[in-house]
């Protein structure tokens, strides 16, 4: 169990696994405009267009876009008339993560249990099927309106790759190092599918330019005040996780705001959603409450992609148009006392403004996006771990510091 010098607690949790829970099969979107959000993230993050769902495949409701890029499934939906929920729920927060889905051995038992345990059921069990196959699908209610879909399935052909993780051999070899490696597939029951996503997408490759970020490391989600504990608590009750890191106001404060957050995480550790809120008696406004301000509710703040070269990714990033938290130089003055010694060039890494943090296993590095929305809401975290499996408790100083600077630009500080 970690600690990264903060209050690591449930360290003697027994691994369990109520649900059957594999790994994260896809982050859904509700956007405004999935065509230039596909335009977007193709040309920007360097993600292909790999399916599509919509009026040419017999879909009235919604038009959506697969974006694939190594191991991660992103899939970007809009309404095609206003009584969908899509679009009230655009109308409220904004373009903004809907879906957190997992693979699951067993989607009805995933629902069926999860229910028992007291989640909010938003799909019944249900068959998903086309020319390629079946899936089994349902879905629970979490913080907001984001909701977890349970899906089950087999077949690893090399049609559907990211979602299987190439299941006959290139799973390990394309996870980083230092990560377990995701579960091979395993029947389930009797549906099993070979398209390339989900009944109903068709495949429709348009290639990106890929930027080296390879997998889901964790998503963080934005809850409001004296809300964190429930969450927690429905993590832990429901989906089995366990209490991974807990972060207080003393670790992630300024002079202006504070949050407090509780890192969550499945057994393997494979699946991890720090959950946080904001912190009262600072007397400014915390970016968690910006967020939730601007987003109207709870919900999925930024998502945190892993890659293997942050350099390399962090530089492709920039060129192509994406916009970084700058970090004071003088945050480098002092890395090598703070850290130690790691193998990095400090020079590389201050111009383009990568943070650097260890805990007891090894170092990371990581950087920060500005928002991608107008509202000031989703973002992302680029990093690269060498070992450690914290989470940049020694940059929180700095990196709140940055994102205040934004809030005050913004006249919401």
């Amino acid at each position: 169990m970690i600690t990264e010098t903060s209050t690591a607690i449930d360290t003697n949790t027994v691994v369990q696994n109520p649900l059957g829970l594999k790994k994260i099969h896809h982050v859904e979107f509700y956007v405004g405009n999935a065509k230039q959000a596909e335009f977007y993230y193709r040309k920007a993050f360097g993600f292909s267009r790999a399916g599509y769902s919509g009026l040419e495949t017999g879909n009235r409701e919604t038009t959506s876009y697969l974006m694939r890029q190594t191991n991660i499934n992103f899939v970007l939906t809009t309404p095609l008339n206003p009584e969908h929920p899509a679009a009230e729920h655009i109308k409220q927060h904004g373009d903004g993560v809907r879906d957190i889905a997992f693979y699951v051995e067993d989607a009805d038992h995933a629902f069926n249990e999860a229910v028992r345990r007291g989640a909010t059921p938003v799909t019944e069990p249900h068959d998903l099927v086309d020319e390629h196959g079946s899936v089994r699908h349902a879905a629970i209610a979490t913080y907001g309106d984001t909701i977890h879909s349970f899906i089950s399935y087999s077949g690893a052909s090399g049609r559907n790759a990211s979602v299987n993780e190439r299941a006959n051999g290139n799973a390990a070899e394309n996870h980083p190092v230092g990560e377990t490696p995701p579960p091979l597939l395993r029947k389930a029951g009797s549906y099993e599918y070979n398209g390339i996503f989900l009944p109903g997408f068709v495949e429709q490759t348009v290639e990106g330019e890929p930027t080296g970020i390879m997998l889901v490391d964790h998503i963080v989600g934005n809850v409001e005040l004296g809300k964190m504990t429930h969450w927690c608590d429905f993590y832990r009750d429901v989906l089995g996780f366990f209490r991974y890191i807990t972060f207080d106001d003393k670790d992630i404060s300024t002079e202006y705001s504070a949050l407090m957050s509780i890192v969550m995480s499945d057994g393997q550790h494979n699946i991890k959603f720090p959950i946080n809120e904001p912190a009262t008696g600072k007397g400014g406004k915390s970016q968690i409450q910006e967020y939730i301000d601007f987003y109207r509710s709870a919900g999925a703040q930024h998502i945190a992609l892993l890659c293997r070269d942050i350099r390399a990714t962090v530089a492709k990033l920039m060129a192509n148009g994406v916009e970084f938290l700058t970090i004071p130089d003088t945050y480098y003055n002092d890395l090598l006392d703070r850290v130690g010694p790691i193998d990095e060039d400090i020079e590389s890494l201050k111009k383009l403004g990568i943070l650097v943090d260890r805990d007891d296993e090894g170092y990371l590095l990581q950087i920060f996006t500005k928002p991608v929305e107008d509202r000031p809401t989703v973002f992302y975290e680029i990093l690269q771990r060498k070992g450690c499996k914290g989470f940049g408790k020694g940059n929180f100083k700095a990196l709140f510091v940055s994102i205040e600077e934004e809030q005050r630009r913004r006249g919401n500080l």
